[in-house]
């Protein structure tokens, strides 16, 4: 059985202000609150069981982020009203060359950008976030990789944008856009994976080295590995909650 996503992992000279900042807006729970650790998560009815997880950092964000998350709206109103709560609560608009689109971007009080999207079909039913989106050279062949990592079967694939999402058609999009842009130093922004409560992590490590994986090393109760783009990402040894799979 493939490993499943566990968490968007966010480094931050603030964890708890960023945390907070996102469970407000996202109208989630912070659910973890250590000197090492701050995880928040979705209430159940949103049927997002990826957490967001932050993690104290020593040096500021320099840069964009490969990773990023785009939020839902279910109407133009709810667009704005969006917008303007996530400025109430610290964040900026930005311009990262975005030219005249229909979509809000912005960044957090940490600086990482996100997107407040104009209402789509396609995100109706994706609860609060609509997709986590990630920067790629050739979106169909990094989609086909986290397919085998996570287990989503992949929905839609082109030479600009690929996507993922959960079998159970519940939760946000894992989404691949194409850009030109080069990445640089270690990602500010990266997945966790975990493995099942009945798989072998050390199985479940061999299957996705098969799949392209570049093993990195170890770090506490984690593995770290690479993408086939390089991307950093981390399988757990040991999930520290499964009860919501």
């Amino acid at each position: 059985m493939p490993t499943r996503l566990a968490s968007v992992v966010f480094d931050a000279q603030q964890p708890r202000v960023v945390a907070e900042f996102w469970a407000q807006l996202l109208g989630w729970s912070v659910t973890v609150d250590r000197a090492d650790r701050v995880d928040v998560a979705a209430p159940d009815p949103d049927g997002m069981d990826i957490a967001l997880t932050f993690l104290p950092a020593d040096t500021a964000k320099s840069g964009k982020n490969r990773l990023h998350l785009d939020l839902a709206s279910r109407s133009l109103d709810h667009q704005r009203v969006q917008v303007d709560r996530a400025l109430v609560l610290g964040a900026r608009h930005i311009d990262i060359g975005q030219g005249g689109v229909p979509w809000a971007v912005l960044a957090d009080p940490e600086g990482n950008e996100f997107c407040v999207l104009e209402p789509r079909e396609q995100y109706v039913d994706t609860g609060a976030v609509a997709a986590i989106v990630m920067d790629t050279h050739e979106p169909a062949r990094l989609a086909g990789f986290w397919s085998a990592a996570s287990g989503w079967p992949v929905a839609h694939s082109g030479p600009h944008v690929a996507g993922l999402r959960s079998a159970t058609g519940l939760g946000s999009w894992l989404e691949f856009v194409r850009t030109p842009d080069v990445k640089s130093g270690r990602n500010r922004l990266h997945l966790d994976l975990a493995a099942f409560p009945t798989d072998d992590p050390a199985g479940e490590a061999a299957r996705l080295l098969a799949a392209g994986a570049v093993p990195l090393g170890d770090v506490g109760p984690k593995a770290v590995f690479a993408d086939p783009e390089t991307n950093e990402f981390c399988l757990l040894h040991r999930s520290p909650d499964l009860s919501r799979v």
